[in-house]
């Protein structure tokens, strides 16, 4: 009775202090004002200017600037080079994306389990992600080298003619996807895994105490259960698969014949190598675009799936 007492004298002049304190709101600001600064200085500020160098003809070199308006915008629609780029890196998407989150999810449910032989493996097949593309580029030219390679060498062991997929338009993107397929299933598994862990044993229980099959328990327990991981991984991988740059620069510098060229790589060449930075800008800003579109499609697809 008397803590209840307390607590009723209290309330009142808790409220007087607040009702006193008008600055309380400029006080709780300064909590996140940094974060605010940093993120306008990295983000909205470089977002903002690349929109307006995006509709200047930019001199570099005469340190000049020409306003043209949507024109390298006009230009990117009438580039082939551009147009490959773009159609590049939605076939790159496609061909990752649904494997990451497959075998990352395969590679989970097979290796959710305790043991020193389980952690082994996570640790192998999360190792490789730590890797930087230079390391992962360098080991699969020595493996994919003509002639040379492990794969020729495998080929001639086997007596069959030698195949060298980065050199034919076919195989060669398909190649860069597997080559980032092996570098960074690693990270999809352990997301999945840190989600398997939290559904809790009970329901596996009383699903085996009803006898039910793998398939069942798996597509009524267990996907259920982890389905907003399911999510996470596919938009983090379409963002970063978005951005495919480096494998296809280091293994085959955008060939053969343009077909391995992606967004990013046409930006750099545009940008670094012609120094035509206004039409890399804007070829960047066409990239943001694409990715926003396909991330928000791909969250509103999960989202309506989650829901039926």
């Amino acid at each position: 009775m008397a803590s209840d007492r307390t607590l009723a004298v209290d309330l009142p002049k808790t409220r007087q202090r607040r009702r006193r304190n008008p600055n309380a709101p400029w006080t709780n600001a300064l909590f996140v004002l940094p974060f605010v600064v940093v993120y306008v200085l990295l983000l909205i500020v470089p977002l903002a200017f690349g929109w307006w160098l995006s509709l200047q003809n930019v001199d570099l070199l005469a340190g000049t600037s020409e306003f043209i308006g949507i024109k390298n915008y006009l230009d990117l629609v009438f580039d082939p080079i551009f147009r490959g780029a773009v159609r590049n890196t939605f076939y790159f998407v496609i061909l990752t994306v649904p494997v990451f989150v497959v075998l990352g999810l395969a590679l989970a449910l097979v290796l959710n389990r305790p043991g020193r032989f389980g952690a082994a493996l996570r640790a192998i097949f999360f190792g490789s992600s730590v890797l930087s593309v230079t390391i992962v580029t360098l080991v699969w030219k020595l493996v994919l080298m003509p002639g040379h390679g492990l794969l020729a060498d495998l080929s001639h062991a086997a007596g069959i003619p030698e195949y060298v997929p980065l050199l034919h338009e076919a195989t060669a993107l398909p190649t860069i996807a597997v080559v980032t397929v092996w570098w960074i299933v690693g990270l999809p598994m352990m997301l999945f895994l840190a989600a398997l862990q939290q559904i809790p044993q009970e329901l596996y229980e009383a699903a085996a105490l009803d006898n039910a099959t793998r398939w069942r328990t798996f597509t009524k327990i267990t996907l259920p259960s982890i389905w907003r991981t399911v999510a996470l991984v596919a938009v983090i991988e379409a963002v970063f698969q978005f951005q495919l740059f480096g494998q296809a620069q280091l293994l085959t510098d955008g060939g053969p014949n343009n077909s391995t060229r992606p967004l990013v790589q046409f930006i750099y060449e545009t940008g670094f190598r012609q120094w035509t930075f206004g039409y890399s800008a804007a070829a960047a800003q066409v990239l943001f675009a694409l990715m926003l579109i396909g991330v928000v499609a791909q969250a509103w697809l999960l989202r309506k799936k989650e829901s039926a």
